[in-house]
């Protein structure tokens, strides 16, 4: 078997994989090749030698390769994981940059945290000037590759914005496609603060990649959401977030709670409307002392962590390379997990799809007729059954509300097919239009001046003769 990671020079998580690879007993053995992709040497090296290493302290015999080239990474792979955010790297340091910069002129022009700052998509860097033009063509590159290459592979799209890229991909290729998430683990944020045993719920997720709700909530076959309208009255009053990425239990969520009928989870709870975000004050009444992480305080600091934890990264693999005695797995046991897996999806359904190891994971794929009242070949996210046989969508039951279907989750449906429509026409004023609709917009020569400036920057290059501007 080979496991491709496209984007393995990132700071963790394809080492999390590697070490969920390692510890699961069906492929922790030579028989199983785990290829690791990137364009950053420097970066790629520190991830082969970091994985080789975290595999042999795990006992784990797995074939671990490294290479430059996508072509290599693709041709003959079982499985592929997109997690890549490209850049130009003759302008930018990393992926992050490109965020800050475009976030940067945004503000300049009068759009508070940048243009991709939008209704119901708030997470800083979900999307990219709308359309989010480069990691859609990745993503289209490694997919047509694959029609050649690894035909029967699987493509776990990883990297977001996830909801676009694998709607596009499933119209435009003929690849097998999923989309994977970890939003969903909110819901055991909430069991937790309920003192609910696990085991006990009947939980199910729906909506769209970012926009997904508690739609069935039962403890012990009754109605679940009783007890969470108690913690409301007795114990919301006392919640404080631990970090800026604590929000799952929010006033944000309680509020959306109220209006929608259903409690949003995960990523969900930061992509409400301008009623949360309007500025720094507003978004610390409704998430706390650190008003989330995609503010101006917070997510830069974020991205600077990142840079960090990535200098640390280099200068362990060169310490290791000098002395093989290190143990990651005591140094480090945040990242290098011993005895534990990351929580991540994409180990348990290479396994469930390859030994029939029937697994419940909540995934991106085709609607069909999952939701109602949303196009059967839409993407949703929703709890699939993944077995040999491929995939199955749960039936939701009960279904979504009407409020969160007409007046949360249309508006995301149709900012994606913007992007959509952007990318296919290759016309800038879909673009211009998506713009013009923003509430921040005062004028269609605002929204011109703005993407002009975005469009100018040398690290926008390509994009910027994909559209003609």
């Amino acid at each position: 078997m080979k496991i491709s990671i496209i984007g393995a020079g990132s700071v963790r998580f394809a080492l999390q994989l590697v070490g969920d690879i390692a510890q699961t007993e069906e492929l922790s053995n030579d028989k199983t090749e785990v290829c690791l992709m990137d364009i950053d040497e420097e970066r790629l090296n520190t991830s082969f030698v970091l994985a080789k290493k975290y595999a042999c302290e795990l006992g784990s015999t797995i074939n671990i390769q490294k290479t430059l080239s996508l072509d290599v990474a693709v041709d003959g792979a079982d499985f592929i994981i997109n997690t890549a955010y490209p850049y130009d790297r003759r302008y930018l340091k990393d992926g992050y940059e490109r965020w800050d910069r475009v976030t940067e002129i945004g503000e300049k022009h009068g759009y508070y945290r940048g243009i991709d700052s939008r209704e119901f998509n708030m997470v800083s860097t979900y999307s990219y000037v709308l359309a989010s033009y480069p990691d859609v063509m990745l993503a289209l590159e490694i997919a047509r590759k694959m029609e050649k290459l690894a035909p029967n592979a699987w493509l776990m799209q990883t990297a977001n914005p996830v909801f676009d890229i694998t709607q596009i991909v499933t119209r435009l290729t003929n690849v097998k496609i999923v989309g994977f998430c970890h939003g969903v683990a909110g819901v055991y944020a909430v069991f937790e603060a309920l003192e609910l045993d696990p085991t006990k719920v009947d939980w199910q997720v729906a909506g769209v990649n970012h926009g997904i709700w508690l739609n069935r909530f039962l403890y012990e076959g009754k109605n679940a959401y009783e007890l969470f309208d108690e913690w409301i009255k007795k114990k919301s009053k006392n919640w404080e977030p631990k970090n800026p990425w604590d929000t799952q239990l929010s006033p944000a969520a309680i509020d959306m709670y109220k209006f929608y009928g259903m409690l949003p989870i995960g990523d969900t709870v930061r992509n409400g409307s301008w009623k949360y975000h309007y500025n720094l004050e507003t978004k610390k009444k409704w998430y706390g002392k650190f008003g989330a992480i995609d503010n101006e305080v917070e997510r830069p600091r974020f991205h600077d962590a990142m840079r960090e934890a990535r200098k640390k990264m280099i200068e362990l693999a060169k310490e290791v390379e000098k002395d093989p005695k290190i143990e990651l797995t005591k140094i480090w046991p945040q990242v290098f997990r011993k005895g534990t897996l990351s929580g991540e999806q994409h180990i348990p359904f290479i396994c469930a799809i390859t030994y029939d190891k029937k697994t419940r994971l909540v995934l991106n794929v085709l609607n069909n007729s999952s939701i109602e009242k949303l196009p059967k070949d839409l993407i949703v996210e929703v709890p699939v059954w993944v077995d040999k046989n491929g995939l199955r969508a749960e039936k939701i039951d009960p279904p979504l509300t009407d409020r969160i279907v007409y007046f949360y989750l249309y508006p995301k449906i149709i900012a994606m097919e913007f992007a959509y429509e952007a990318i296919v026409s290759r016309d800038k004023n879909v673009l211009i239009e998506a713009l013009i609709r923003d509430p921040r917009t005062k004028s269609y020569e605002q929204a011109v001046a703005v993407l002009d400036e975005i469009m100018e920057q040398p690290f926008n290059e390509e994009m910027r003769k994909y559209f003609n501007w």
